[in-house]
């Protein structure tokens, strides 16, 4: 049996970023973070024992004079006025992909107020990027991931459509494609003013989609590392599963199943955005050693 290690997976820069800074900062004690700095438990738990601790936007509320960090997926305004107001020091690790996201938004949004307009977010309800990007716009903005979600939508008004940076590029201009056919449904025509869709899905990310496809052709099995609480790493395991059925989706080590291997299967161990490395070959080491214990036993 052979163990590959895709090497393009694994954190992303924006993620990377904020659990360097996290690290550095823990250096001279303890350190809050808004919200889980990555959807992964097994590095959660790693960083926590270094003395991150995460909170909510509650408890954001009730501490003062501490150090937060705020993690990639970055955050609304109301976070940094809460900050001000209880003497809290933010570190702001905020992914610069989605900042510049941000800035467009409010942009955006203070143009749509002018001619009644409306800001479309194709994302996750919920998510923290999704919070950010809607809290430049007052909250205002319209959320939308499922085609019932189009329903929200006023069509007869001018739209500006943004994508959460880690959405899939095949879901987001087949969102785009299907608000641009209710516009001339609704108008008879689409004129430059009734529509202007910003492709914001960051390609770092979206790249991974591609180069997973052949990763997944290149062996005979897949082992996909992720934490349950990843979106994308729900899209990227269906990618793989498309492209290979023996495909199998582990938190860790402790999920690997030997009854999934043969002795002469080449064996690819990839993952998420939020994914790290160590533990991808935590994984990886399991596997060659477990088999190999197996196969002689």
């Amino acid at each position: 049996m052979e163990v590959i290690i895709d090497q393009n997976s694994g954190y992303c820069f924006g993620v990377e970023f904020a659990i360097q800074m996290a690290e550095d900062e823990m250096v001279d004690g303890p350190l809050y973070c808004l919200g889980d700095i990555v959807h992964n438990s097994m590095e959660v738990k790693r960083l926590n024992e270094q003395g991150l601790e995460i909170i909510d936007r509650d408890k954001l509320k009730e501490i003062r004079d501490s150090k937060v960090l705020i993690r990639a997926h970055g955050e609304p305004p109301e976070t940094y006025q809460v900050a001000l107001e209880n003497n809290i020091e933010l570190i702001d690790a905020s992914c610069p992909v989605v900042l510049k996201l941000q800035n467009r938004v409010k942009v955006a949004y203070d143009k749509m107020n002018k001619i009644d307009g409306q800001i479309v977010i194709y994302g996750k309800p919920g998510h923290a990027e999704v919070i950010g990007l809607t809290g430049q716009t007052n909250n205002n903005a319209i959320i939308v991931m499922e085609d019932e979600d189009l329903e929200k939508i006023d069509f007869s008004k001018p739209v500006t459509l943004f994508s959460q940076t880690t959405k899939s590029t095949k879901g987001f201009y087949r969102i785009r494609s299907m608000i641009e056919e209710r516009i001339k449904a609704q108008n008879g025509t689409l004129r430059e003013l009734d529509f202007t869709a910003n492709d914001s899905i960051c390609r770092q990310v979206s790249n991974r989609e591609p180069q997973l496809k052949k990763f997944s052709t290149d062996v005979d099995v897949i082992v996909f590392v992720s934490g349950k609480k990843s979106s994308n790493g729900k899209a990227l395991y269906g990618v793989c599963q498309q492209q290979n059925s023996r495909s199998y989706f582990v938190e860790n080590e402790n999920e690997v199943k030997m009854s999934w291997f043969n002795a002469d299967d080449t064996v690819g161990v990839c993952g998420a955005t939020s994914t790290p490395m160590w533990l991808m070959k935590n994984v990886a080491e399991y596997i060659e050693k477990t088999f190999s214990e197996t196969v002689s036993a």
